[in-house]
């Protein structure tokens, strides 16, 4: 396993860059390929980011200008973010088995890479990445902004459980490069369309409780998606949502997608792992924030395998 150092010395003396998000992008792997590239353009090398289709306008800014060419000649790939191939875009497949090196934060990394930089217990992959950029000599307010997303977004703005004091360390030397982190906190944190508050009313006042009302479903079927027009923009974040309802310590957040699967996160607390929970159906993550999807199965049938996952996993507690 590579130390943030070692990672650097590696990134210093390669070339070619070629560097993968995970499908679904959310902040953190999209702000740590951002602020890679960057760096790596800052130390003169060839860098750029292979197109992810699903980039949503909430974090297209960070990324904009880093995308390669379809005619680019990678020579060292690596990934951020990402725990296993099974979460490589479509267009990365052709990447698998070809991972340089992996630079991730989740406890279930398969270690798919050649060189591995793993660390499940930063609450960011952009924690590891400020790391990699202090040791390049790359810690600016350019490549700084975009990590703040990274680590600001995989903390849901500094509240979640993984937050540790490294976390609120890496932020602060963020902060000491000069970004201007208010309109991120803004756009990302304070900010809702017209859409997603007429979404959240419909799924708050549709909300199902199991096991004695300590976990909490939230459903977001196709008609519904269709019937209010909501876009992917307007249902990120989507599974914090039932976290919020006092009493519970188990959110499923079930979302239908268009080829008929179902795209599952799962948010919980110290009683129920979501990664065991979430490995029973090919999926990953972290203790208390796992996903994972569900194919071939009816809208009830999803629920009931979920629910009755988290309370076999929960045991007696």
């Amino acid at each position: 396993m590579l130390t943030p150092k070692e990672a650097a010395d590696f990134l210093r003396a390669h070339d070619g860059y070629l560097i993968l998000t995970h499908k679904s992008p959310d902040g953190d792997t999209l702000g740590c390929a951002g602020a890679l590239c960057r760096m790596l353009r800052g130390l003169g090398k060839r860098a750029a980011l292979l197109r992810n289709a699903e980039v949503t306008q909430t974090y297209a800014p960070y990324v904009d200008g880093l995308w390669a060419p379809d005619d680019y000649a990678a020579e060292t790939v690596v990934s951020v973010d990402i725990a296993s191939e099974n979460l490589f875009p479509k267009n990365a497949e052709a990447y698998a088995g070809r991972v340089d090196l992996s630079i991730d934060h989740h406890p279930g990394n398969s270690n798919f890479a050649r060189l591995n930089c793993v660390y499940p217990e930063r609450a960011a992959c952009g924690e590891i990445l400020c790391e990699i950029a202090e040791e390049l000599g790359m810690l600016n307010a350019e490549t700084a902004l975009p990590l703040y997303v990274a680590v600001s977004t995989d903390t849901g703005c500094f509240v979640y459980s993984n937050v540790t004091a490294n976390t609120h360390r890496v932020a602060a030397k963020l902060f000491e490069t000069g970004i201007d982190y208010r309109p991120v906190n803004k756009r990302l944190f304070r900010t809702k369309t017209k859409k997603r508050l007429a979404l959240e009313g419909h799924l708050l006042s549709e909300l199902e409780f199991f096991d004695g009302g300590r976990i909490v479903v939230v459903q977001l079927p196709l008609a519904l998606q269709r019937e209010l027009g909501v876009t992917e923009e307007d249902m990120d974040d989507l599974a914090a949502l039932g976290g919020q309802v006092e009493g519970t310590d188990c959110s499923i957040t079930m979302k239908e997608r268009a080829n008929g699967e179902w795209k599952i996160s799962l948010r919980t607390g110290p009683r129920v792992n979501a990664t065991q929970v979430c490995a029973r159906f090919g999926g990953g993550g972290h203790r208390a924030a796992s996903g994972c999807t569900l194919r071939d199965m009816t809208q009830e049938d999803v629920k009931r395998a979920l629910v009755e996952a988290c309370i076999e996993v929960a045991g007696d507690a």
